[in-house]
């Protein structure tokens, strides 16, 4: 198999399968780089806030059909969800953090959420407690937002919200160890495949 296009022959998966101890120190030794770079270069801290929505479908739609309970949901959950991102709730984050808008929309928060129960909000920092203020403050700042805005009749006045995670956060590496080690592993293997299939042994390349 001399070019990349060529397809593999029988002698190509025979050599393949006879480094098989080439694959497991590779794997190990990918796995090993991984774990390197999480540590010398880990990932930034995350911290998760969650407050608890309840739209309370049977209050507010108790005799109409499922398909409108559906639609009522949607468009309650849309309305919760610009909330989240809202120019309001965005410059209190950005005026107390000093952090810009598009930093926090772009890199720092992550919005993850049913249409009803848990809403998760997520923080990204290199500072493990930065992160857990941020998301504390973000889950705050929409409840807050909400409020006011059910009161002002913007929002169905059924739904109830509650910020059930907002202390002490738990707090940890946007990515996993674990993910490190399966990016070396499966990284150094997908070279060492192009290096035993198209780098000849000099006993080959001497004997053609």
């Amino acid at each position: 198999m001399n070019y990349l296009l060529t397809p593999p022959t029988l002698d190509d998966l025979t050599r393949l399968l006879k480094a098989w101890r080439f694959w497991m120190l590779g794997a190990i030794f990918g796995a090993a780089l991984g774990a390197a770079v999480y540590y010398f270069a880990p990932p930034l801290f995350r911290a998760k806030a969650t407050v608890n929505v309840d739209f309370n479908l049977e209050q507010a739609w108790p005799k109409d059909t499922d398909r409108q309970q559906f639609y009522y949901l949607e468009r309650e959950s849309r309305k919760l969800e610009e909330i989240a991102w809202s120019d309001d709730v965005m410059n209190q984050l950005s005026s107390r953090f000093g952090i810009s808008v598009e930093e926090l929309r772009g890199e720092k928060l992550q919005l993850s959420q049913p249409a009803e129960a848990g809403w998760h909000f997520y923080a990204d920092d290199d500072e493990a407690q930065t992160a857990d203020s941020l998301a504390s403050a973000w889950a705050e700042a929409f409840v807050a937002k909400v409020q006011a805005d059910i009161e002002a009749g913007n929002i169905n006045e059924f739904v109830k919200l509650e910020a059930t995670q907002s202390n002490n956060l738990p707090k940890e590496r946007s990515i996993p160890l674990s993910g490190y080690l399966l990016a070396g592993s499966i990284g150094f293997l997908t070279i060492a495949v192009f290096v035993v299939l198209f780098v000849k042994p000099k006993s080959e390349s001497n004997v053609s």
